[in-house]
Parts: structure tokens; C-alpha cells; sequence
């Protein structure tokens, strides 16, 4: 009898261990994202039926089967818990929605993003930290957007709260360090320098005019997009407001500058490039 219940002990023992091994595995314990609050991730994150959608720590899919069944999105769903896995792949048959969406049973972090154009996340704040550099590093433009924890540091771009939190993080182009552009404005030839400073999509800058320094004004990076005002004071008394406006690509910037306002304002266009000391 004594044996009995000793071999019992040891075997709902080493049950419990299992389970607690399991459980330990699990990064972030499953809680269902409400709907409503679904509904305000997709809405923030402007999804289309062009978009990739990848959804991580998918629990029962219920994310991503939105974003496919309402706005026509593809995307993966990821999740370490092999039963909500297969719970999500039978809603997604059931949906009728299989061609478009994958739910696979594996680690976030082993995850390859860099198809994805928008992602979407439920994630405790030691997850989302150990994601930030791998989220970062993504192509410039891609939307990420969280329910109810940030990204520390890296400030949202968007918050709003319908009975949680949701954040907006667009990745931003890298820009730190020295730009150049020459450009031909009213008949004389401006060869324009900016050294950029960059904290994700915070940036300012200090420029130069054909040598002269100047403050720049309302920087504002968002994905490969960005804008910023130089005031031309080299004439005190004919000064005016240089509007930049552009796009970053591989090493390049190209876009238009507007000078003035009204209908005194002149319009051309502008290019920068990386300068390498």
C-alpha cells in the first residue's frame, strides 16, 4: 500500500513538473484581446487588403481571422501553445478564409517579420523590450500595434483608448548623420548640409546654407517620409521659410521644397544624399 502510494505521489509529481515546465514556457499567459479592442487596432493601423498582417502571440486567431474576414487582409499568426494553434487553423476553415491566413505553432522571437507590413501584438512589457531592436531594424513604413503595453523609449506615434490602450509605432528610415543636397532655388545654386540626430522617429538637425548655419524647424519623420522647415535669413530684410518635403530611400532623399506662402511661394525640386567624411 505504503508502495502504491508512493509511486502515486511520483507520478502526479512529475505531472505537475510537466505542466509547470510548460506553463514556464509560455512568455505571456493567454488573454483574449476584447473585440472592441480589435476592432481599434485594425481602424489605428489603417489595415488594407494589400497588407501582410502578422500577429504575435495569436492565441485563438480571433486578430488576425478579423483583419482577413473584414478588410481582406493575409497575414501569420504565431503562438507557442499548440492547442490555441490548432483552434485558430479550425476558425480560420470554418471562415472559409484558409488561403489567406497561416497559424503555425513556434517561437515569436525565431519569427521571420520582414514580410510583414503591419504587426500586431499582446505582449507583456519584458517581451515587447526583448522585441524593440528586431522591430526597429524592420523596413521603414511598417505599422506595429499594441494592445495595452509600449515600447519603453520608443514613443507611439498614435495613442487611443477605447477600454485599453492601443499604440501606433510607424518604423522610421535611418537618418543620423551628415546629408547634403544642391539644389538650384530663384536663379543661384544652395548647396544645403544637415547633420541629423535620430531617437527612432525623433529627429532634429542642425543645417548649413552655403556655409551659413541655421536652425532646422518641425522635423518630422514618419516611416520613409519626412518634412522640415529651414527659415533663409541670409537677407534680414527679404528672409522667408524654406519647406522641405520628401522621401528617404537607400541613402537618398528626394522630394519638393516650397518657398513662401500664398501666391508669392516658388516650387522645386530637391535631392540629398548620405555625405562619408
Amino acid at each position: 500500500m505504503y508502495i502504491f502510494c508512493f509511486a502515486a505521489i511520483l507520478s502526479f509529481l512529475s505531472i505537475s513538473l510537466a505542466q509547470a515546465q510548460a506553463v514556464k514556457q509560455l512568455d505571456v499567459p493567454y488573454v483574449p484581446t476584447p473585440y472592441v479592442v480589435i476592432e481599434e487596432m485594425l481602424r489605428l493601423a489603417s489595415i488594407r487588403p494589400d497588407d501582410f498582417l502578422i500577429d504575435l502571440g495569436s492565441g485563438d486567431g480571433r486578430v488576425l481571422i478579423t483583419a482577413a474576414q473584414r478588410y481582406g487582409a493575409r497575414g501569420l499568426g504565431v503562438d507557442l501553445d499548440e492547442e490555441l494553434v490548432a483552434m485558430s487553423q479550425y476558425s480560420a476553415a470554418e471562415a472559409g478564409i484558409t488561403d489567406r491566413v497561416q497559424f503555425l505553432n513556434q517561437d515569436l522571437f525565431q519569427t521571420d517579420l520582414s514580410p510583414a507590413t503591419v504587426i500586431t501584438m499582446y505582449l507583456v512589457p519584458r517581451v515587447m523590450m526583448r522585441l524593440q531592436d528586431k522591430l526597429y531594424a524592420l523596413k521603414p513604413g511598417t505599422r506595429l500595434i499594441s494592445h495595452d503595453f509600449d515600447l519603453g523609449e520608443w514613443r507611439p506615434d498614435a495613442v487611443t483608448q477605447i477600454r485599453k490602450n492601443t499604440f501606433l509605432w510607424v518604423v522610421p528610415a535611418k537618418i543620423s548623420g551628415p546629408w547634403v543636397a544642391r539644389f538650384q532655388l530663384q536663379n543661384e545654386v544652395i548647396e544645403l548640409q544637415i547633420n541629423w540626430r535620430q531617437k527612432f522617429q525623433e529627429i532634429d538637425g542642425y543645417a548649413k546654407i552655403n556655409g551659413r548655419g541655421m536652425q532646422v524647424w518641425q522635423a518630422k519623420l514618419v516611416g520613409n517620409r519626412i518634412g522640415f522647415i529651414i527659415v533663409d535669413d541670409r537677407d534680414r530684410d527679404r528672409e522667408t521659410s524654406l519647406y522641405f518635403e520628401g522621401v528617404v530611400d537607400d541613402g537618398l532623399m528626394t522630394g519638393q521644397l516650397r518657398r513662401g506662402t500664398g501666391n508669392v511661394q516658388v516650387l522645386t525640386s530637391w535631392q540629398a544624399e548620405r555625405f562619408n567624411e
